[in-house]
């Protein structure tokens, strides 16, 4: 049987990806708040028939490297956290692809494969993750000579629940729960939230929330974890995409977020597609607009 990583590292192969087959784990030693895996708990892989990339029961953390050319390479990092609703990673489309884009126009991208929420891996699934995205801008951050990166040019981007996650880092950075003895900041620099999952508390994708937080979770936790609640002035600029029509993730959750930030004096943009419903990735097949340019565009007035 073919280990995770090590299919992980052959799909990526398959892509002819020659920079990307750096798999690192997240943490050296124990996994904060992790119990022993369960032997019948094994990371599934697998490949779709679209041709995209699925991943479930994820308890070992990792980022896969993508370094952008040295020729093209700009000293800005961006970190993706792919959605799939906090039930699996959709790892190629909302991961893999995104990071090459980024490669193109010179910006390294590293796509976290964070742990899935389950109580059978977790003694407190609640904060797990955002310890997996506060690890991860940690690591980059700590290797930014190492991977060419300028450690002020390290930003945030998720898709759909990644979006969530990659929002709860925009509001609780200063919310330190992992080991950080040289006090690396875990602020990014900038962000991007394609399709976000935003607020537990209005427009609610409630799988996403009932993964995280379970059937019934308390008005506290919901607060915390609706980022729109919880930025303040000194929030990272953030650009927005989402579509008019998504049914499964109302455009309100990028919306809220965007005025958020607005009210903070935070540098912010959205664009918003009329159609294209959910989980398209970087295509919007109802749409000649192509949204990574227009995240490039911006990118380069934010001078990252």
């Amino acid at each position: 049987m073919i280990k995770p990583a090590a299919f992980l590292i052959l799909f990526l192969m398959g892509l002819n990806i020659s920079k990307a087959q750096e798999v690192i784990p997240l943490y050296q030693g124990e996994i904060p708040g992790a119990k022993p895996t369960p032997s019948n708990y094994v990371e599934n892989i697998e490949t779709r028939a679209n041709g995209t990339l699925s991943i479930t029961k994820v308890s070992i953390p990792t980022l896969t490297v993508f370094e952008a050319p040295k020729d093209i390479a700009n000293g800005s990092a961006i970190i993706i956290c792919p959605g799939g609703g906090y039930g699996a990673l959709a790892f190629s489309h909302e991961g893999i692809d995104v990071a090459k884009r980024f490669n193109a126009i010179g910006i390294s991208a590293f796509v976290l494969k964070y742990r899935l929420p389950s109580n059978e891996i977790m003694n407190d699934k609640t904060y797990a993750l955002l310890q997996d995205v506060q690890q991860a801008i940690y690591l980059v951050r700590k290797n930014a000579k190492k991977y060419k990166v300028k450690s002020n040019k390290v930003g945030i981007m998720g898709f759909s629940a990644g979006g969530h996650l990659a929002s709860t880092l925009i509001a609780h950075y200063d919310d330190v729960r992992i080991a950080n003895p040289e006090k690396i900041k875990l602020r990014p620099d900038f962000a991007a939230l394609i399709y976000p999952v935003i607020s537990f508390e209005e427009s609610v994708h409630t799988g996403t929330m009932k993964n995280l937080l379970g059937p019934t979770p308390p008005d506290s936790l919901k607060h915390y974890f609706s980022a729109n609640k919880n930025v303040n002035k000194k929030s990272p600029p953030t650009f927005f995409v989402h579509a008019k029509d998504d049914a499964t993730v109302p455009v309100a959750n990028s919306i809220v977020m965007h005025d958020a930030l607005k009210q903070n004096h935070i540098d912010t943009d959205i664009y918003l597609y009329e159609k294209g419903g959910h989980g398209f990735g970087l295509h919007n097949k109802t749409s000649d607009v192509d949204w990574f340019n227009l995240l490039s565009a911006w990118l380069k007035t934010q001078r990252f």
